[in-house]
């Protein structure tokens, strides 16, 4: 069999087949290249991103536009990370305003935003006021206040767990907010914060079986001192 003859015979499979085999394709690097080879493979690569329930671009370079068009063809996604890492994106407000617009948005279940230094509240409240189905969120590492917090208590009814580590600039009034606004929250990650001890038994007051990590700051006598200023 000739390249010739191998080509052609590909190019007879049909769309949807062609989309199936494309879904295992995880690099982006990869789908790229694919989506570059013809008109009908760039429609298999943008029918086989329709499929996709998980995306995740930590490690990745992405920027807004790159990220935002691969989620608006997405329109399947129910766990969407793009956590900054090593080579991590950089995503900025606009990103997540592009974001906003695409239609697997109201549908996402999980969302991890970690190490995202270039988002703010207005980007962040943004994005989430469309994430109506959201019930695990990680922002940590984020330098967001209580507004974004005021923002998920309102846009995210079915919210279980939130990682806030390291948010320093989110204060034990945005906290219970959040506690008494998302009745269906089971757990928080509030390691790194500036948040006083006796703040944390005022969110057990509030849902006592809140699980707060770390656990130790539940313990006051041993508990280490963090600092408020």
């Amino acid at each position: 069999m000739t390249i010739e003859e191998g080509e052609a015979q590909i190019d007879q499979l049909p769309m949807d087949l062609l989309a199936h085999i494309f879904v295992f394709i995880t690099c982006f690097k990869d789908l790229a290249q694919t989506s570059s080879v013809c008109r009908k493979w760039r429609e298999g690569v943008k029918q086989s991103m329709g499929r996709r329930e998980k995306l995740s671009f930590a490690g990745w370079k992405m920027d807004d536009k790159s990220t935002s068009r691969l989620v608006c063809y997405a329109y399947g996604l129910k766990e969407l990370d793009i956590s900054k890492s090593r080579w991590g994106c950089q995503i900025t407000d606009n990103g997540l305003f592009q974001l906003s617009t695409a239609k697997c948005i109201a549908n996402l279940t999980c969302i991890s935003l970690w190490g995202m230094t270039g988002i703010t509240d207005k980007g962040v409240a943004q994005l989430i006021s469309r994430a109506n189905s959201l019930q695990h969120l990680n922002i940590g590492g984020t330098f967001i206040t209580d507004e974004s917090l005021f923002a998920i208590s309102t846009s995210c009814p079915n919210l279980k767990s939130v990682v806030l580590w390291g948010c320093r600039h989110v204060t034990e009034n945005g906290l219970q907010v959040l506690v008494n606004k998302c009745r269906k929250l089971e757990s928080i990650n509030v390691w790194g914060m500036r948040i006083p001890l006796d703040s944390f038994i005022t969110l057990l007051e509030i849902r006592p079986a809140l699980q707060i990590t770390p656990q130790s700051l539940l313990n006051i006598e041993n508990a280490p001192l963090l600092p408020v200023f």
